[in-house]
């Protein structure tokens, strides 16, 4: 067997372009790959774009445009881990902007309905910790939040 990618697919209305430059736009080591158009006597126009190929952190996406039929779920996200507080609040406030929305436990959704996660990685070692009690508190402590807050974690584990 001689398997060599796995990329990715994400299926919108007619959005593809627009999502691929706002990812490739606020995350870092991104970029456009390739671009493919629907051909004469398709469900779509001619011309009208049908794939978007790019690369986030190095790995394969695909946007593809392929009507309404298939919105976005939370069945599938994607989680991001950041260092930093400035990581979480940048990313946070790029992914909900300009229609996106929050949820909890640092989940939110982009505006085309994509959902992420966005997970400082201190909140993994915190709720993978051998103390309970600390465990308990970190987890107790992210169920009341939206965006994970760093420094208030901290402050919940004492």
């Amino acid at each position: 067997m001689a398997i060599t990618s796995l990329t990715t697919y994400l299926w919108f209305d007619s959005q593809a372009a627009e999502a691929a430059e706002f990812y490739i736009s606020i995350f870092p080591n991104s970029k456009l790959l390739s671009v493919s158009h629907y051909p004469e006597n398709a469900q779509k126009p001619a011309g009208t774009i049908l794939t978007v190929e790019f690369e986030i952190f190095g790995r394969s996406f695909a946007a593809l445009n392929g009507g309404p039929l298939f919105p976005q779920t939370e069945a599938v996200s994607f989680q991001i881990g950041c260092d930093t507080q400035d990581e979480v609040d940048h990313l946070w406030n790029s992914l909900i902007a300009n229609g996106g929305a929050e949820s909890m436990c640092g989940w939110c959704k982009d505006r085309f309905g994509v959902s992420w996660q966005v997970i400082p990685k201190i909140l993994g070692e915190l709720l993978s910790e051998d103390d309970k009690g600390r465990s308990d508190k970190a987890f107790a402590a992210m169920m009341q939040m939206h965006k994970i807050d760093i420094a208030e974690l901290q402050r919940a584990v004492g």
